[in-house]
């Protein structure tokens, strides 16, 4: 079993500035892509930003030049940065991680999900 907890939302004023951290636990034999990904109120779930295993980086077009995301892959974690936050930002924000896990010389793939962490920017 592999577990994801999330951290680091809360309340900020527009203009601040957050930190979101995803870490993923158990039986991992090695971490594929890993991304941030956000659902505003009515909404669906919208790609915020992913990184992947060599360090290659993509983010939607709302959140470039603010946004960053990074990896330490010896803690099994990613990281959003979040600057110069706006109203718009607002949602509830979930990490997506690709586990490889292995059984026996089988290898086997699959995408988990964090619990999802609120993110508030008052206008």
């Amino acid at each position: 079993q592999v577990q994801l907890v999330e951290s680091g939302g809360g309340l900020v004023q527009a203009g601040g500035s957050l930190r979101l951290s995803c870490a993923a636990s158990g039986s991992i034999f090695s971490i594929n892509d890993m991304g941030w990904y956000r659902q505003a109120p009515g909404n669906q779930r919208d790609l915020v930003a992913r990184i992947s295993s060599e360090g290659s980086t993509n983010y939607a077009d709302s959140v470039k030049g603010r946004f960053t995301i990074s990896r330490d892959n010896a803690r099994n974690t990613v990281y959003l940065q979040m600057n110069s936050l706006k109203a718009e930002d607002t949602g509830v924000y979930y990490c997506k991680i690709g586990v490889y896990t292995k059984r026996g010389s089988t290898l086997t793939l699959n995408n988990y999900w964090g619990q999802g962490t609120q993110v508030t920017v008052s206008s």
